[in-house]
């Protein structure tokens, strides 16, 4: 084989695996603008027309509830989850990384080891805390959590970077008078930023995605998200809209893509360097 033949073989078959998996993208495009009677009779990729109409009633919402507000509600609850696990996983990160105190080690051992703990085991105790506490049917159970450090995989992932930072610097600043916590505030956190923007797209997406929880802990319709309100398609009224629920469905895949391409050299950077370190 000669070396033109080496050098397009793997790009064939990379872009081969491309094309499989943007498929479902692109049927998932192609099927939000399909006519009702297509979406699952037809079996072609793209519609014989086009129908808008299908975004035109993912825009109005359900339940009365407009998209806009389902959105809303979707990023609050994303966006304060990114926050109290950058903040909080960060800080328990450092202490495990650069602070020395008696048990360090098998307490990093256990948070480790919850990682293997099913999410279904604590999601009942978790449900009666937040139920006497009268915190059901509001968004604090879904982001109250995330400021308490309870994400083992982040918290181990940010130590795996702190532990590569050079030491020499965080010496230098407690010459000069810095403390433990102004240390990790001026010195170690924005040195951690590729491992925080890791942590912060993970965050983002699985929270964005989360559908399980959300319906678990949400009732009203004014606090539904993107996720819950696409269920709502195929009950109301006995039918599936199943056009608008693709419709829908796109919109709510823009803010994770956008998301993703805005802070993707953060993630391949963050993920070499924290995850490949011993």
């Amino acid at each position: 084989m000669n070396i033109a033949a080496k050098r397009w073989v793997p790009h064939t078959i990379a872009s081969v695996c491309l094309l499989v998996l943007l498929y479902p993208l692109a049927w998932l495009l192609a099927t939000s603008l399909k006519p009702a009677d297509e979406v699952i009779a037809s079996l072609d990729l793209w519609p014989s027309r086009l129908e808008w109409g299908n975004y035109t009633t993912a825009l109005e919402g359900v339940s009365g509830i407009p998209v806009s507000r389902l959105l809303g509600n979707s990023l609050l609850i994303a966006g304060g989850s990114v926050l109290g696990n950058v903040l909080s996983c960060s800080l328990a990160a450092y202490a495990f990384a650069r602070l020395r105190f008696r048990m360090s080690r098998p307490m990093f051992g256990f948070m480790v080891a919850t990682l293997m703990l099913p999410h279904h085991v604590v999601l009942i105790p978790q449900y009666i805390i937040f139920n006497r506490l009268g915190l059901t049917d509001t968004f604090w159970p879904l982001i109250l959590p995330k400021f308490l450090a309870t994400e083992a995989f982040f918290v181990f992932l940010i130590v795996q970077f702190m532990r590569g930072l050079p030491r020499e610097l965080e010496e230098s600043a407690r010459i000069d008078g810095c403390g433990p916590f102004r240390t990790y505030w001026a010195i170690t956190l924005p040195l951690s930023r590729p491992a925080l923007i890791t942590t912060a797209i993970f965050t983002f997406i699985w929270t964005w995605n989360d559908f399980f929880t959300q319906m678990i802990y949400l009732f009203s319709p004014e606090k539904s998200t993107i996720t819950l309100a696409l269920r709502s398609f195929v009950d109301q009224g006995s039918t599936s809209a199943y056009g608008p629920m693709f419709a829908m469905s796109v919109i709510s895949v823009l803010p994770i893509v956008l998301f993703f391409f805005v802070f993707q050299r953060y993630l391949v950077q963050g993920m070499a360097t924290s995850g490949l370190k011993g």
